[in-house]
């Protein structure tokens, strides 16, 4: 048996609305796991952060990425695409978490191998118990695959 404790799950979040990432991280500060947050504000900085490029060349691996759709620069389609087509990172799981609501946006999210697909509420309230479950899922329920 492995007695070791466990390591503070690795989040990456991809939201280029200040607003929006202060409250995920005020959600995540009262998560029950223990997680570290990294926050990138466009979706260059993304893949950079992913590929340890630029001014992330010490960046770890993320367990999960949290991903906006409608970011600057490279919007977040483009970089799941990148993300999916990585042999080193199609296995992290990418959550979209966006406004849109677009039948084409969920298509295309899934098409391009999104692990799901959440609206954003507009309500404060509601968004933070939306990040609260995803945390709760991907983070306490969901087996993670290991970091290569």
């Amino acid at each position: 048996m492995n007695f070791e404790a466990a390591q503070p799950i690795k989040i990456l979040l991809v939201e280029d609305n200040p607003g929006d990432a202060r409250l995920a991280q005020e959600a995540l500060k009262e998560a029950k796991v223990a997680n570290e947050l990294y926050w990138v504000d466009n979706g260059v900085k993304a893949v950079q952060f992913l590929r340890c490029q630029g001014e992330y060349p010490d960046a770890p691996r993320p367990d999960v990425v949290l991903l906006d759709l409608n970011l600057p620069l490279m919007d977040g389609r483009e970089v799941l695409a990148e993300i999916k087509a990585d042999e080193v990172l199609k296995s992290i799981p990418v959550v979209v978490l966006t406004v849109s609501e677009a039948e084409e946006d969920i298509l295309k999210s899934y098409d391009l191998h999104a692990n799901c697909y959440i609206t954003k509420p507009l309500d404060l309230d509601r968004f933070m118990d939306v990040v609260k479950q995803i945390e709760e899922f991907w983070l306490s329920i969901v087996k993670l695959p290991p970091q290569k």
